[in-house]
């Protein structure tokens, strides 16, 4: 079993406030310690929220998020307190989506990413943000994301 390399690492196993905004908040990364093997990793925040930013009401999304490491894993803990730093942000579906999806990329470089925003409805409209880096490795098992498409209720 090899053990990955977290020396460096600033909220692992410490008490940390969460941060009031995604500038401030501090994604952090390890090493995989199987390089050379297309795997997916799959996060998924099926409570996610932000803010309108004209009317400042909360806005709720089911977020999956799919990638393909090329060295960096992103650290679990450092996504999950940066996912909740936008609570307090003012950003329309889009802007949240694509904010969170090339931040990854960049800390990360992975072989592919995609992400899926599925948000509820606002003003009887439901928004679903879908982007990808490319196309995904050949061969990948990958599988769907799982989440319906919002019907309303029937």
């Amino acid at each position: 079993m090899t053990i990955t390399d977290v020396s460096g690492l600033s909220q692992l196993g410490q008490a940390v406030t969460s941060p009031q905004s995604p500038e401030e908040a501090v994604l952090e990364r390890v090493p995989t310690s199987h390089a050379g093997t297309d795997f997916v990793v799959r996060f998924t925040a099926p409570e996610f929220t932000s803010l309108c930013p004209m009317t400042g009401q909360p806005d709720f999304a089911h977020i999956v998020i799919d990638y393909v490491p090329d060295g960096w894993l992103v650290e679990s803990k450092s996504l999950k307190l940066y996912l909740h730093s936008f609570r307090n942000h003012g950003a329309f579906h889009e802007d949240c989506t694509l904010d969170i999806a090339k931040r990854l990329v960049d800390l990360l470089t992975p072989k592919w990413l995609r992400i899926g925003a599925y948000w509820y409805p606002r003003g009887g409209i439901p928004i679903d943000v879908f982007w990808q880096t490319g196309a995904p490795p050949e061969g990948l098992w990958l599988p769907d994301q799982g989440v319906q498409p919002y019907r309303g209720r029937g």
